[in-house]
């Protein structure tokens, strides 16, 4: 399939860049800038390239640079924001400070040279999004300006002759209004992609990689019943059929009754082989007197390692341990210089030394709507696609401080009982995830005239398409009152019940 190269020099809106090249039908790959070269980009038979935003100055030491070679390898360059700013420096351009007249926001852009392609079909004055304190003051040689603003002399600039463009402001943001139309124009007419990026196109091409690549291997899953793992499960088993062992670990940290409607599902209706192991006690004493949450996280990811070995062991001739890691995991438990947000319990959280020879994750490369698009395509059942996302650590990261029996008998009601409540109101399609967490706070109470002192429960609910950023959900007033009195009453211990309305950034979705 056409692949583009995202190439990553630190900016915020990088996977949103990468989402929107795929919106386009198209394959994107993110990867840092220090970790491919010109050669290698070369050699990767990549359609495009794309310079994503970045640190403040090219002219800063601190900053990401790039060897000028790329620009002279015959491929379609894109740069955005910083990314503009650094085919201008390794062009010969000159770049400045805009000082006081930096711009950020919704800025009105105007197109001067209507022959550029990538503004075909873009309306000569329109909005962008710009964010940014220096500009090109002089294009390279062969270069020409293409697009200005009020406050910025170089708004967009293009070398036709060899492809090159960039431009100033952000296309991949919503509220530049003709973004989508430049992607466009720069995927299709430029690079000349055949739009061939489809889940089912994925689907079957991953299908014949594992079941060529697997071949007479024994590979065992990590089900966890989300639809992740449910994806990579059914994926994997249409290549290699009965060489899947779908371990399920019922670490004790599970939502009410999950265990019993995982298994039902996936080893009557699919016909998968499905090993449950009943893993409570031991998961439960690993983490007693634990608080911090990475080390919660990292203390689950071994355990489920350990699990697996121990299932490989008893099966004999296992080799292989698949995951269903999808792209949000990999870029949050950080990568190269990114930073580490929190460590995924099968990404950052594995031990460094595990008894496999390998492991396979289909899934590494796609975001949440994606997996579920697949998923369509592999005849997994709608509900269950649609089913609620859990994190694989499970109700362990949604109790805060230690955790206990006691405890996670609590968040189990109290989550079902809220869950109960946006499937009675007809939401649950209108926000992506909701849950209840339980806080390590207690406060004071009273029922029936007595004095209690019982915990605080934290309700949370996001509308998300990606799960890299979200918006908390307006659930109605009725709902989240339903929701507080019924986990009062029916919840021994839960004296308080407060909503949650931080989006994501600054918070995560989850808690810890």
């Amino acid at each position: 399939m056409d692949k583009i190269l995202v190439l990553d020099f630190g900016g915020q809106y990088n996977q949103l860049i990468a989402r929107r090249v795929r919106d386009q039908r198209v394959f994107a790959e993110i990867l840092p800038y220090n970790r491919i070269t010109p050669a290698q980009i070369l050699a990767a038979g990549y359609k495009g390239v794309i310079f994503t935003g970045g640190p403040n100055s090219v002219y800063d030491s601190s900053s990401p640079h790039y060897p000028p070679e790329v620009l002279d390898l015959g491929i379609p360059v894109l740069g955005i924001c910083y990314g503009c700013q650094l085919i201008a420096y390794i062009g010969g351009g000159e770049i400045k400070s805009a000082g006081e007249t930096s711009e950020y926001g919704k800025i009105d852009h105007r197109v001067t040279d209507p022959d550029c392609p990538i503004f075909k079909g873009v309306p000569e004055t329109d909005v962008c999004w710009m964010s940014h304190t220096d500009f090109v003051s002089r294009v390279p040689d062969g270069f020409k300006v293409a697009g200005v603003t009020d406050n910025c002399p170089c708004a967009a600039m293009f070398d036709r002759e060899r492809r090159i463009y960039g431009v100033q402001f952000h296309p991949e943001v919503t509220h530049t209004r003709f973004g989508e139309r430049l992607l466009h124009n720069f995927l299709y007419d430029i690079c000349g992609v055949s739009g061939d990026w489809t889940a089912g196109n994925f689907a079957d091409a991953s299908i014949a990689h594992y079941k060529k690549t697997l071949k007479g291997k024994k590979v065992l899953l990590a089900l966890s019943g989300g639809v992740d793992s449910s994806v990579a499960a059914v994926l994997l088993h249409k290549a290699i059929g009965d060489d899947l062992t779908c371990v399920f670990v019922d670490h004790g940290l599970l939502r009410k009754d999950e265990g019993d409607i995982v298994e039902r599902t996936f080893r009557g209706r699919f016909g998968l082989n499905m090993i449950r192991v009943n893993a409570g006690e031991r998961f439960l004493a690993r983490l007693k007197g634990v608080t911090e949450p990475e080390q919660k996280r990292k203390i689950i990811g071994e355990e489920f390692i350990r699990v697996f070995e121990d299932v490989a062991g008893q099966i004999g001739s296992v080799n292989v341990l698949a995951q269903g890691t999808i792209y949000p995991d990999v870029i949050e438990s950080g990568a190269g210089d990114a930073a580490t947000i929190k460590s995924h319990h099968n990404v950052g959280g594995l031990p460094s030394v595990i008894k496999f020879d390998e492991i396979a994750e289909p899934l590494r490369t796609l975001f949440k709507d994606e997996v579920r698009r697949v998923g369509i395509e592999l005849g997994i059942p709608y509900e269950l696609v649609w089913r609620q996302p859990f994190p694989g650590p499970g109700l362990a990261i949604r109790v805060i401080g230690e955790v206990t029996r006691e405890k996670l008998d609590i968040l189990r009601e109290a989550d079902a009982i809220f869950r109960e409540e946006v499937m009675k109101a007809g939401l649950e399609r209108d926000t992506n995830q909701y849950f209840a967490v339980l806080t390590d706070t207690r406060t004071v109470g009273v029922m029936g005239d007595a004095r209690t002192y019982g915990y605080t429960v934290a309700l949370r609910a996001v509308s998300t398409d990606d799960f890299m950023t979200a918006d908390w959900s307006r659930l109605p007033f009725e709902l989240l009152a339903n929701a507080s009195a019924r986990i009062t009453n029916e919840c021994r211990g839960v004296s308080r019940v407060v909503y949650d309305i931080t989006s994501k950034p600054p918070a995560t979705v989850e808690w810890e």
